[in-house]
């Protein structure tokens, strides 16, 4: 698979953020369609709007497609907006771990992005 394979798929987007000793701070799912691809910008998701009044929301991910995963025939919910997306065409997820514990006012937070290479379960 390529990015442009990817580009005008639905997907459905799972995130795991952790902090410095591996305890899990956080899970999100997030869901929409794929707008742009390229090595240098990263893979640019538009985000399923809950009222279509909305303005665009984006979400950008890494350049890996490793943790992409065709997704199973199914209706899935957004937490994010709480839109259901039916039958999307990849499961994507990821865990991000904080690379640093304590930080000076102002400065900025460091994450680690680390592909999920196992296909996720679902149900």
């Amino acid at each position: 698979m390529k990015l442009n394979d990817i580009l005008n798929k639905t997907c459905v987007i799972g995130l795991t953020y952790f902090d410095g000793d591996n305890r899990v701070l956080k899970q999100s799912m997030l869901a929409g369609t794929v707008t742009s691809a390229d090595e240098e910008n990263g893979i640019t998701v538009r985000l399923v709007k809950k009222n279509p009044k909305d303005e665009d929301s984006h979400f950008i991910l890494p350049t890996s497609l490793a943790p992409w995963f065709t997704a199973p025939k199914g209706t899935y919910r957004d937490q994010n907006s709480s839109v259901l997306i039916a039958d999307p065409a990849f499961l994507v997820t990821w865990d991000i771990f904080r690379t640093q514990e304590k930080k000076p006012d102002g400065d900025h937070e460091w994450w680690n992005w680390v592909a999920r290479t196992t296909p996720p379960s679902v149900g």
